[in-house]
């Protein structure tokens, strides 16, 4: 479980990250945080791309920007997607794959501007999923 500590900073760096989002093209900003094992926030925006198949989604971006800079070995613990939305946004089938391969199963809030979120965990939103285990 998330202290409220660690909500408020995860909140706080998504939403600064949504706000740097690069959106010419849909005006959809998204901001993700990702919380690791030693308790250090990583946050990423989303950035799009003419070339659409380019675009990064926020929490990937989040996700990479921990593996270029977290100490090892890599946990993640929980990632909180903010949009500014009236309905929370979860993330898309690449990004459950993704944050699979470093928090199985981590907490994952998403939350937005309404009253709405959606609070679960990986393992839900990814049943069976593939992973470094299927290649033992």
């Amino acid at each position: 479980m998330l202290s409220d500590d660690d909500r408020t900073r995860l909140l706080e760096a998504a939403t600064l990250a949504a706000a740097r989002a690069y959106v010419p093209y849909s005006h959809f900003r998204v901001g993700a945080a990702v919380l690791t094992e030693q308790g250090t926030v990583h946050a990423g925006c989303n950035v799009e791309n003419a070339s659409y198949g380019l675009t990064i989604c926020a929490e990937r971006n989040a996700l990479f920007q921990m593996v270029a800079t977290a100490p090892r070995p890599i946990a993640v613990r929980a990632i909180l997607i903010y949009t500014p939305t009236p309905a929370p946004t979860a993330p898309c089938g690449a990004c459950r794959q993704v944050i699979h391969e470093f928090g199985p199963r981590c907490a994952v809030l998403c939350v937005c501007d309404g009253p709405d979120q959606i609070a679960t965990t990986l393992d839900q939103l990814l049943p069976a999923a593939f992973g470094p285990r299927s290649l033992d």
